[in-house]
């Protein structure tokens, strides 16, 4: 099948954002992770969080810059490949984009180098002030981008004025009907992928070393601690969320949430699906495996709440079904993992056996990838049921398209496919080398110290987590 240009722009948007999407999503948690450790260190003395800091602060180094670069070529592909968009959008879309460039970008750049390279150099309360103010940049960050994205699945406080959108109420703009509920569940994922990536390389950094002394693996096994202990709290948090957002999206967007469970008619007493082969051409699904009523109490917690169908729309005003519907559905699958995983740990926990226990540290090494995972299921849900519109009920993602040729755009794909493999390569390489170093062990990390920044507690004041286990 010969791809025409809308389409292989389409392929290029979504392969350059998808790569892009998965370093803010690890960096905007990262970045709150690191602000934690440091508050620890001031708070109790203990070196070992200083030493963590030292050790992670490396990888939001890498995964920030790699952030920045794959995020610039963001803005540029919008005005060559979906001028028409940006010539529709541009009045509202592009103050919002400049927010987060004055507000936020500025913001972390002006702290990124004190917290990477002025421990030494400034004092301590300094030094986590530009920590916390680079966390607070990511979260802003997040906040207009959010907002952006939102307001194309929403819009709202704009009229049409010459074939532009023109802002008429900045806040209805800014905070449109789905913006607060997409805002949380997109933050808290974002914490949640570095969470369970911080818990998944630091159980690989001690399955390892596991032969060496406690002590080796010190600064790993607290890692590991502190990322479940997060995973615990935070994961029924987004569950909650999530099932606020599902409420949302079936007031504001019901044939996105038709396609999302592949109802074709509108009825109560909908059964919630755990499998089906959506076929759009005859309007039905081939096979189902579902649990009957249960959809409905999901959707509109009544067990006889009436959830409207694909067939109340044309055929051209539906998003396709089967991506959207099986994206879904491998978010939950690993929300559900992610809830498995965070109450075994527990269990563990209470017996003793969390850092000893190869199954659990095995399948946790496995999760490493799970946030990432379900950010770029939950995208692809969001961004392919909003399908056919770009900005959803007034401008169709065909009619966004610049005037290109399917050659000219073939030719930036494969440049971007090639420049992202050296980029994405060196830089994976740099992480596993890193990972595979691990943390220094304290008392090496120590040795070079200026006696006037030695920490207030001895290097036996450690954490419960970090004492030897008997078992």
């Amino acid at each position: 099948m010969e791809l025409d240009a809308l389409m292989l722009s389409r392929i290029q948007f979504g392969f350059t954002m998808a790569f892009h999407i998965i370093f803010p999503a690890f960096t905007i948690g990262l970045a709150s992770f690191l602000a934690r450790l440091e508050a620890q260190w001031l708070w109790t003395g203990n070196p070992m969080y200083r030493n963590l800091y030292q050790f992670w602060v490396k990888a939001f180094a890498v995964s920030f810059g790699l952030g920045v670069v794959s995020g610039i070529v963001m803005s540029y592909q919008l005005g060559t490949n979906w001028s028409r968009y940006s010539d529709f959008t541009g009045n509202v879309l592009g103050p919002l984009i400049q927010y987060e460039v004055i507000t936020a970008f500025f913001l972390e750049a002006g702290f990124l180098g004190i917290m990477l390279f002025g421990w030494e150099r400034v004092g301590d309360r300094l030094h986590f002030l530009s920590t916390c103010m680079v966390a607070l940049g990511t979260l802003i960050s997040a906040f207009w981008i959010l907002s952006a994205n939102s307001w194309m699945q929403t819009p709202a406080g704009f009229v049409i004025e010459n074939g532009r959108a023109v802002a008429t109420d900045w806040l209805k703009v800014i905070f449109n009907p789905s913006f607060p509920i997409r805002y949380a569940h997109m933050v808290l994922g974002c914490f949640l992928t570095t969470a369970f990536a911080v818990a998944g390389m630091s159980a690989w950094m001690i399955l390892r070393a596991r032969k060496e002394p406690p002590a080796k693996v010190a600064g790993a096994r607290l890692s590991l601690s502190m990322a479940l202990w997060f995973a615990v709290i935070c994961t029924p948090i987004q569950i909650f969320i999530g099932d606020a957002h599902g409420l949302a999206v079936l007031k504001l967007q019901p044939t996105k949430l038709a396609a999302i469970e592949a109802n074709w008619e509108t009825q109560k007493d909908m059964p919630l699906l755990l499998f089906a082969i959506p076929n759009e051409k005859e309007e039905r699904n081939d096979f189902e495996i579902g649990i009957p009523k249960l959809g409905s109490f999901i959707l509109t917690h009544d067990f006889s709440g009436v959830v409207p169908g694909l067939k109340d729309v044309k055929p051209d005003e539906r998003p396709p079904v089967w991506p959207v519907f099986y994206s879904f559905r491998i978010m939950v699958a690993i929300g559900m993992a992610m809830l498995g995983l965070s109450l075994w740990s527990l269990y563990l926990r209470w017996h003793g056996t969390l850092y000893t226990n190869r199954t659990f540290l095995t399948c946790a090494m496995l999760m490493t990838p799970s946030g990432f995972g379900a950010v770029l299921f939950g995208w692809f849900t969001a961004e392919i049921g909003r399908q056919p519109y770009i900005v959803y009920g007034h401008m169709r993602t065909a009619d966004a398209h610049s005037p290109l040729t399917a050659q000219s755009v073939t030719t930036s794909l494969v440049a971007f496919l090639i420049a992202y493999a050296i980029i994405f390569g060196f830089g994976s390489y740099y992480l596993a080398k890193l990972l595979r170093k691990g943390p220094e062990p304290l008392e090496e990390a120590m040795r070079g110290d200026d006696v006037s920044r030695k920490p207030k507690r001895p290097l036996s004041a450690v954490d419960e987590d970090l004492k030897p286990n008997p078992a």
